[in-house]
This record gives structure tokens, C-alpha cells and sequence, in this order.
């Protein structure tokens, strides 16, 4: 008897529940890296929500996606978001996480990050009259290879032999490539190209460069060696290998040194757009942010374990110095 009185009384309750309109919108987080290296970048997101009104939790929900480096699960996870209907799709994590989501939707709303043009990856007409859908960061980052290996020289100036750590399953390899060679030359060293596109090559790539004894590493500007972070430094720091790396979040983690724009910045503006369009706005009449303010890194404790004396130079330059 009471059994059927719940039953009887359930369809009345989910018909209530169902017809009960819904004011709290949804904002669906899509990424190609991981979570457990992106906590504070979420945070920084999530403080832009703030700052313009919308809290998680209680005016707004964010559903969160990773693909923690594995590009192929990319389309699927976005379709998967817009078939919960989100108010506003965010991205991070690179042009592939982009162009995901633009091939999924014309109609919700796009707030991404990218290093690469959104001109050029077609996301955007142009970057102060975006047109369609997205809107977001442009950090080119991509473009700053030839900056890094500069400042790499700088730090190791007998450098003859830089070796470079490529994903060459990233859609900006090639042009990336070509922009490091022409530096290269220009400065007189010598770079030995090496490709890695999983957690087991990365391994097999440090086992090369042992045998081939390289002056020092630098990595390429990808999300796939974001998310093998502790794994690169970790071999770096075993094979004493001086290298440069791409966000500063390598530094914190034991890496040497590091030059790029801040993703918190990047992330935080996110959210500021993000709460915008929950207000109304359009991201067709949002122009793209451009990072203008970048950040070099220098980790003293990891130059001293690798015998290396930072020239004061670079260190009057660094934008933070971790003792």
C-alpha cells in the first residue's frame, strides 16, 4: 500500500518538477587538457563569472568537458555540450578545442582561447568585428618560439645544438617550424627536431636525446605537453637537460625557464566575456582580446641543480625569479 502511494504520488512530483521554469543558465567548459593542472585556471574563470555577476553554484552552472589530450575526443564532447542546450560554450586549451566547438554550433554563443590566428583557423572574420558566434583571446603564442630560443641562447650562450620538442599531430607545427628555423639561423645554432604525440614517445624522445647530448631543449607551444607537464620536467630534471618551456605552470613544477602570456589573465577574461553574453551581449559586436602583456620565468633553484649561472641580464629582465 505505501509503495503504491509513492508510485501513485512520484508522477505528480516529476510533472511539477518538469513544468517549474529553469532561470539558472548552463555554461559548458570545453578543454583539451586536464583537470588536475587546470584548477587554477578554473578559478581565474571563475572569478571573471564573478566579476560580472554570475556565481557557480547559484546563478550559473558550468559542465564541465576535458579531453585531457586526446584531440580525437574533441568533436564528440563538444556535440555533447550543445545537445545539453548551454547558454554560452567556452574552450581552452587551443585551436583544436575551438574549431571543435564551431564545427558543433552556429547558434550558441563561443568564448575561446587560442595561440594560434583565429583569422587564419576561420573561427572569427576578423579580430575587432568578429562576425558569428565566437568571440575570445587571441595569445599567439604559437609566434613566440623565435623569442624563446633567443632567450634559451641567452641563458646558455655556448648553445651550438638545441634540440625541439614537437606534437606534429598540433594544427600549427608546420607554421611554427618554419618561424624557429629562420631564428635559428639567425643565431647561429643548430636545432634537432623530435617528435612526441603520446605519454610513451615523450619517454622514448628523452632516451634519444641522452644518446644525442643536445646543449639544451625547448619545447613546442602545444596542449598535449600542457597536460604531460610533470611528466616532461620530471625527465628533464633526470637527464639534467637545460630546457625551455612554454607557460610559467612548468616553472612552478621544477622546470628552468619559461616565457609566454599569463593563462590566468587569458582565463579570467574568459569569464568576463562569458558573464557578458549571459547578459545579453553578442560575440559577433565582442572584438578578440589580444595578450599584450607577457611573463619570463626563471626557476634559480633548478639552474643551480643543472650547474648553469643565470647571466644577470636575463635575471634584471625576468618577470619572476623562484629561489
Amino acid at each position: 500500500m505505501l509503495l503504491g502511494g509513492v508510485a501513485a504520488a512520484w508522477p505528480v512530483a516529476a510533472r511539477a518538477q518538469q513544468a517549474a521554469p529553469s532561470h539558472v543558465p548552463s555554461i559548458g567548459f570545453l578543454s583539451s587538457r586536464a583537470p588536475n593542472t587546470e584548477a587554477h585556471l578554473v578559478a581565474a574563470f571563475l572569478q571573471g563569472l564573478k566579476d560580472q555577476g554570475y556565481v557557480e553554484g547559484q546563478n550559473v552552472t558550468v559542465e564541465y568537458s576535458w579531453a585531457e589530450g586526446r584531440y580525437e575526443q574533441l568533436p564528440a564532447l563538444a556535440a555533447d555540450l550543445v545537445r545539453r542546450q548551454v547558454a554560452v560554450l567556452v574552450t581552452a586549451g587551443g585551436a583544436q578545442a575551438a574549431q571543435a566547438a564551431k564545427a558543433a554550433t552556429a547558434s550558441i554563443p563561443i568564448v575561446f582561447a587560442t595561440g594560434d590566428d583565429p583569422v587564419k583557423l576561420g573561427l572569427v572574420a576578423s579580430l575587432n568585428q568578429p562576425g558569428g558566434n565566437a568571440t575570445g583571446v587571441a595569445v599567439f603564442v604559437t609566434s613566440l618560439l623565435p623569442k624563446r630560443l633567443q632567450l634559451l641562447r641567452e641563458l646558455i650562450p655556448t648553445a651550438s645544438t638545441i634540440a625541439l620538442l614537437m606534437n606534429p599531430a598540433g594544427p600549427a607545427a608546420d607554421t611554427q617550424l618554419v618561424e624557429v628555423h629562420g631564428a635559428a639561423r639567425t643565431l647561429g645554432v643548430r636545432l634537432d627536431v623530435v617528435n612526441s604525440s603520446t605519454a610513451a614517445e615523450i619517454d622514448q624522445v628523452f632516451s634519444v636525446l641522452v644518446q644525442r647530448r643536445p646543449d639544451a631543449l625547448m619545447l613546442g607551444a602545444d596542449p598535449f605537453f600542457q597536460v604531460r607537464r610533470d611528466q616532461l620536467v620530471a625527465l628533464a630534471a633526470r637527464h639534467a637537460i637545460p630546457t625551455m618551456y612554454e607557460w610559467r605552470e612548468f616553472v612552478d613544477a621544477g622546470g628552468l625557464i619559461s616565457y609566454s602570456s599569463r593563462r590566468s589573465d587569458t582565463m579570467h577574461q574568459m569569464g568576463v566575456y562569458a558573464g557578458r553574453i549571459l547578459q545579453g551581449a553578442k560575440p559577433s559586436e565582442l572584438p578578440v582580446v589580444q595578450a599584450v602583456k607577457f611573463e619570463l620565468v626563471i626557476n634559480l633553484k633548478t639552474a643551480k641543480a643543472l650547474g648553469l649561472e643565470v647571466p644577470a641580464t636575463l635575471l634584471a629582465r625576468a618577470d619572476e625569479v623562484i629561489e
